[in-house]
């Protein structure tokens, strides 16, 4: 019993972990595609909703943050690619 207790525990953890490493290859698709598009972060955040926030696509592009659905659907309108463009991982 101590082990399926031990094993549901680390459960958490692990995806904890994998979200944060998904998390950071989504913000590296991020500024990946905004820089090949020549825009800044202050462009970014402007075309998103977020005016004269570069430090909020510093942290999106850093993994720091998360990103709902409809965030994302902003951002890859705005870089003019498909979500699945950025999450092709």
């Amino acid at each position: 019993m101590s082990i399926r207790k031990e094993q549901s525990s680390a459960y958490p953890w692990n995806m904890a972990e994998q979200l944060d490493k998904r998390y950071a290859l989504l913000g590296a698709a991020i500024r990946r595609t905004r820089e090949d598009a020549n825009l800044t972060q202050r462009d970014l955040a402007g075309m998103i909703g977020q005016p004269s926030s570069n430090s909020y696509v510093y942290r999106l592009e850093n993994g720091k943050m998360k990103v709902s659905l409809e965030q994302l659907i902003r951002i890859a309108d705005a870089l003019e690619v498909e979500v699945h463009d950025l999450i092709d991982f």
